[in-house]
């Protein structure tokens, strides 16, 4: 066995991952308890590395070696201490010191990593044992399957018997949606009543505008003494909507937003002043009774219903496209605006990028959606809240619309 250089780098990343967790370890536990420590971490990181430079057999003995040792210690340490987790950290170590040879950065990272997860033990206790509610587990579990075992078994590519629909990409909407909507929740919970209510609309805003705007609209009608920060949330809102619309182009059809530029900038401009002024309006709101929190970290459903509509809005554009053209395109974002701006905008940049759209007429459809949906919240806003909520939600969807196609007419 040749020794390299270019080894040192790895050597080096081996022993350092085997000394930060092996501190780390032995930093944690009492003086008088024999249990691995910094020289027993090193060894065994310096031991996975040496058994690398031999080949996979060598590494494979260590690895058993070591196991067995693990399986030793626990069976011998059981009685006073049933925990597994300086064991398990034992043998990851020797792993990492033998991936240290391999790619030196990431063996470090992941040795870095490791002894974060070590070092917060009692932060990650007392989040799971009196922050997080049971309610909050589940969906959190839900979630990862989501992300983690239904969407890398979708078809990532159009299915003719799903009339061209990609499943692949419904399902990672719907999982967005609810990881959104999660951290909406997580923030109402850190930021409190008053500042929740903002976040709570932002965050709503990503998931359904028209929604949170209703519900603002009730809360100021129950709470007067809200108003200022209830048009702030729906201000919010509008705002999440147009920041959602800037990245799902950018992500489904990246060539579209050049030609979406001047009018999504124009509107984050305006109504980034507008929340900025109620928000400061609200800022003597008391916090007291002003946000209930409801246990449900994510709704699957409304995320389901999203992906749904996509693919309803997709099927439908698609249709009235190839028997009206470009005006069956506009008459249909119409429409679909009326329920939901994502939905159909994210259609019409995904015709875009299948060259099914050229980039004015899926601007045009876009800016069709997004000015309808602009009437529908200050339809729910009249029909839930008091009058000058509605009044003030109509003024500003109306300057929101009116830069939008402003902006537009500048692109095209």
């Amino acid at each position: 066995m040749a020794f390299a250089l270019d080894q040192l780098g790895g050597w080096g990343a081996a022993l350092g991952a085997g000394l930060l967790i092996g501190l780390e370890r032995q930093r944690d536990q009492p003086p008088d308890e024999a249990q691995p420590g910094m020289r027993s971490f090193a060894l065994a990181a310096l031991a996975g590395a040496l058994a690398q430079a031999f080949g996979d057999a060598a590494l494979a003995a260590a690895t058993l070696v070591v196991g067995a040792l693990v399986v030793a210690g626990y069976w011998r340490a059981r009685a006073e201490d049933p925990g597994i987790t300086s064991e398990l950290a034992l043998l990851v170590t020797l792993l990492l010191g033998a991936l240290a040879m391999r790619s030196p950065e990431l063996g470090a990272a992941l040795a870095v990593l490791v002894a974060g997860l070590l070092a917060i033990k009692a932060r990650l206790h007392g989040f799971v044992r009196d922050a997080l509610s049971v309610d909050e587990l589940n969906h959190l579990l839900l979630l990862a399957a989501a992300a983690l075992i239904v969407l890398p078994l979708l078809p990532d590519h159009p299915l003719r018997w799903l009339s061209g629909l990609n499943p692949h990409m419904l399902w990672a909407l719907a999982v967005l949606v609810m990881t959104i909507q999660g951290a909406g929740h997580i923030a109402l919970r850190l930021f409190g009543a008053t500042r929740g209510l903002l976040l709570a609309g932002a965050f709503g805003g990503i998931v359904s505008s028209t929604a949170t705007v209703a519900a603002m609209g009730r809360r100021a009608r129950e709470q007067p003494a809200l108003l200022d920060a209830c048009a702030a949330a729906a201000l919010a809102s509008s705002a999440a909507t147009v920041a959602e619309l800037a990245v799902l182009v950018a992500i489904v059809s990246p060539a579209l937003l050049p030609t979406l530029a001047p009018a999504l900038l124009a509107c984050a401009l305006l109504v980034g002043l507008m929340v900025a002024w109620w928000a400061r309006r609200a800022g003597s709101t008391p916090d007291s009774g002003a946000l209930v929190l409801r246990g449900h970290p994510f709704s699957p459903r409304a995320a389901l219903l999203f992906a749904a509509l996509v693919g309803v809005v997709l099927l439908a554009a698609d249709l009235a496209r190839g028997h009206l053209g470009d005006a069956g395109v506009l008459g249909a974002a119409l429409l679909a605006g009326f329920a939901d701006v994502h939905a159909t905008s994210t259609s019409a940049a995904q015709l875009h990028a299948q060259h099914l759209l050229d980039a004015t007429t899926a601007a045009r459809a876009i800016a069709c959606a997004f000015s309808t949906n602009a009437l529908s919240k200050t339809v729910v806003a009249f029909a839930g809240g008091s009058r000058r909520f509605g009044a003030l939600t109509a003024a500003t969807q109306a300057v929101l619309v009116g830069a939008f196609w402003l902006g537009l007419s500048v692109a095209v």
